[in-house]
């Protein structure tokens, strides 16, 4: 009697084993997201410079819905670089991607 209920447990172990990766592939999504091209970017009254600072544009900012304006600002400069704005560009598929700020030298 003992050893029908442990092959009785370890048939049904085994068979929750072999189910499990099934049941972990039938649960993946794939999940695409269409962002439209941004608005143009908005004009904005640059204040008086700054020594020591570089001014940074305001841009647009996918928040996962839609376009959010965030204004710009200004950043502590860094001696021998110079500042990239972050820009929206087109990618190989016709989507919208943006491309960080940066400093490059």
């Amino acid at each position: 009697m003992k050893i029908k209920s442990m092959l009785c447990v370890s048939a049904l172990a085994l068979s929750a084993g072999f189910m499990l990766p099934m049941s972990q592939a039938q649960a993946q999504a794939y999940v695409n997201v269409q962002i439209g091209q941004p608005p143009p970017p908005r004009y904005e009254v640059v204040p008086a410079p700054r020594r020591g600072f570089v001014w940074a544009p305001g841009y647009w900012r996918w928040n996962g819905r839609r376009h959010d304006w965030v204004g710009g600002s200004w950043v502590r400069a860094r001696p021998g670089y110079r500042y990239v704005a972050p820009t929206w560009v087109r990618g190989p598929r016709g989507d919208w991607q943006m491309k960080p700020s940066r400093w490059a030298r």
